[in-house]
């Protein structure tokens, strides 16, 4: 198993690992609730880690002609 894939694993864990201490709604982030918030920061976060999977995996580049 690649190291690279061990990056999936950090949205799973921010998200469910981490859900017990953030679960409350004081204080106000960016004029939402501090649960919600965490959650929308945790969708973003999660595409860009993807993005950065995709960047690294050498199976990717493999057939590219440029």
């Amino acid at each position: 198993m690649k190291i690279v894939y061990i990056l999936s694993l950090v949205p799973f864990i921010g998200i469910l690992g981490l859900l017990p201490f953030v679960n409350r709604i004081e204080p106000y982030v960016l004029g939402m609730p501090f649960y919600m918030f965490w959650m929308a920061m945790w969708v973003v976060l999660t595409s860009v880690i993807l993005g950065i999977m995709y960047k690294l995996d050498p199976r990717n580049r493999e057939g590219d002609p440029e």
